[in-house]
């Protein structure tokens, strides 16, 4: 389903419950870095770093609940470092991708009396551009692996707290529920080979600013 359409359809649906609960609409400016690793790259660490940016509406559903809605870009993907060198077959170890995704979370969240709000959801990101780096030198696109899946779809883990008045510090995690690409891994020597699932996994965090637009 495309983006416009996956927007479309929860927009409404918040409305609809908007409607129902007489409650104010509230909208959300967003911007933050992500922290990234792809588990099954054979690379270790959240050691990329990417723009995680963008706008929301958020629905309150009484005292202590809400559902919000975002649409952002975001910076995915994994980096490492040179590792060793081996002239004779100019390798280094050094890794470098890059994911562009346009991302769709939606999310329900429950506010303590504390001030903190705990969130969970679901979100759907399209793949608009990618880059892969390795050993200094760009690599042949998916000369031995299948592409980056267009779609990712991801579970999410979400806490905001207040700073000062509608200004909010955010942290998020976010899993891959599906492998973003398939890839086969060769040792040094190509004398042996082994092929793993990859999956983004995504630290985030972030500042919100959220103010009233609509009361029904």
């Amino acid at each position: 389903m495309r983006l416009h359409k996956i927007f479309g359809i929860a927009l409404l649906l918040l409305f609809l419950i908007a409607h129902a609960h007489a409650q104010i609409f509230k909208g959300a400016a967003i911007g933050g870095f992500n922290l990234t690793q792809v588990d099954g790259d054979e690379v270790y660490g959240f050691n990329r770093i990417g723009l995680n940016a963008g706008a929301g509406v958020v629905l309150p559903l009484g005292e202590h609940w809400e559902i919000s809605l975002e649409t952002s870009f975001s910076q995915k993907g994994a980096y490492q470092k040179q590792q060793y060198i081996d002239s004779s077959r100019a390798l280094t170890g050094e890794y470098n991708l890059r994911l562009n995704y346009v991302e769709v979370p939606l999310l329900l969240h429950y506010k303590d009396k504390g001030g903190l709000t705990f969130g969970a959801g679901l979100s759907w990101g399209r793949l608009v551009s990618s880059k892969e780096i390795e050993h200094g030198d760009e690599e042949i696109a998916y000369s031995d692996s299948i592409p980056f899946n267009d779609n990712d779809f991801s579970v999410i883990a979400d806490i905001r707290f207040r700073i000062w008045k509608n200004l909010h510090g955010n942290f998020r995690y976010s899993y891959s529920l599906q492998s973003i690409r398939e890839r086969t891994f060769y040792s040094l020597d190509k004398s042996n080979s082994w092929t793993r699932k990859q999956y983004n996994n995504v630290l985030t965090f972030r500042i919100i600013y959220i103010i009233d637009l609509l009361k029904f």
